[in-house]
């Protein structure tokens, strides 16, 4: 059922664990998690670890860093660059040793959609400005959900994808790359989106519907499988083992800024 690979790579046979491009598509079962540690220890990575968290979001903060001391990339340099407009409410948690918290303001939104819109263009400025002075690599954490794919399919929005094209629907909660790659990405999608404002046309997805469009014509290396965000409200099937990261159940009339329209 499950076999070993070179390099402590393992393979599953309930699900496709390459895509047809040969990148690694992963889930529980197909890496060796020691041997993966081991490998990247060596290199001793500065990770940056990016949320945006405008208006009441902040509430989800300490439930989101205090899992990540505990879960993510543990014994690893990690600084979480929080974006937010109430810094005053980032709370005080304990860090492990080699890791920082970085409070960046930003201006509030009176829409959800402008939240969105706007984190390219704010990681855009800071990997320019500030994380590239700190950060030489970050963990590649692209997602895949196995549904409808929901892409830009209006010709006018620089977003477009055309009826019989695409891969996979990658959402814009969890990606990552080293430095370099991602500022191309993040810089790819806020200039489209700022062209499609300035012809009056918002992107179905905002931000979501550019990074889907860049990410098919520029394949990434690694496809990380819905274990990496899957919905709390919704039943887990049998080929996820583990969920990985959680997205939580919120009331978003409450805490968008416009009520979740």
């Amino acid at each position: 059922y499950i076999t070993k690979l070179c390099f402590g790579q393992l393979q599953r046979t309930d699900v496709n664990s390459v895509t047809n491009w040969n990148a690694p598509l992963v889930w529980e079962g197909t890496f060796d998690p020691v041997v993966i540690d081991a490998i990247y220890k060596k290199m001793d990575p500065r990770v940056a670890v990016v949320v945006f968290a405008v208006g009441k979001y902040t509430r989800f903060l300490k439930g989101f860093l205090e899992s990540g001391e505990k879960y993510f990339l543990v014994d690893f340099r990690v600084t979480y660059y929080i974006f937010t407009d109430r810094e005053q409410d980032v709370p005080k948690i304990k860090l492990g040793n080699g890791r920082n918290i970085s409070v960046i303001t930003v201006p509030s939104a009176n829409r959800w959609q402008d939240v969105v819109l706007g984190r390219m263009k704010w990681a855009t400025i800071t990997i320019d400005k500030q994380v590239r002075r700190e950060t030489d690599q970050t963990g590649h954490t692209q997602h895949k959900r196995q549904k409808d794919f929901p892409y830009e399919r209006r010709p006018t929005s620089k977003a477009y994808i055309p009826p019989d094209d695409g891969d996979y629907y990658y959402t814009a909660a969890v990606w990552g790359g080293c430095l370099e790659e991602m500022y191309k990405l993040v810089k790819y999608c806020y200039e489209q989106s700022e062209e499609d404002a300035k012809n009056n046309i918002e992107a179905v997805w905002q931000e979501e519907s550019h990074l889907n469009k860049y990410l098919l014509y520029n394949k990434p290396t690694k496809v990380l499988s819905p274990e990496y965000l899957w919905s709390d409200y919704d039943r887990v099937p049998a080929d996820i083992r583990v969920v990985r990261i959680f997205q939580l159940v919120k009331n978003y009339e409450e805490v968008r800024p416009n009520g979740g329209n």
